[in-house]
C-alpha cells in the first residue's frame, strides 16, 4: 500500500486528474455490481475511495498551490490591521 501512496505522489497536476476520472468511472461501475450483488471483491469500494480521496490531496498540495499559499498568508498578515 505504502508503495501506491508514492507513486501518486510523484504524479504531476494533469496525470492525476486523469487518473482520478478513471477511479470514478471504476467507482461509478462496482456501485452499480454492489446494488446487483454481482462484485467479486467488495473490500474493493472502499480502496477506490480511498484513492480517490489521496488523488484529490495530491492535486491540492502542488508545489505551485504551496507557493501562492504562502504569498497570500503574507498579504493576509499585512493588509489586517
Amino acid at each position: 500500500m505504502a508503495k501506491k501512496k508514492k507513486e501518486e505522489k510523484k504524479l504531476t497536476k494533469d496525470q492525476a486528474i486523469k487518473k482520478l476520472d478513471t477511479l470514478k468511472k471504476d467507482l461509478f461501475n462496482i456501485r452499480f455490481k454492489k446494488i446487483n450483488n454481482q462484485i467479486e471483491n467488495p473490500a474493493q469500494y472502499a480502496e477506490i475511495k480511498k484513492s480517490i480521496a489521496r488523488l484529490y490531496t495530491t492535486i491540492k498540495n502542488t508545489k505551485w498551490q504551496k507557493k501562492y499559499y504562502r504569498v497570500w498568508l503574507q498579504v493576509q498578515k499585512v493588509t489586517k490591521p
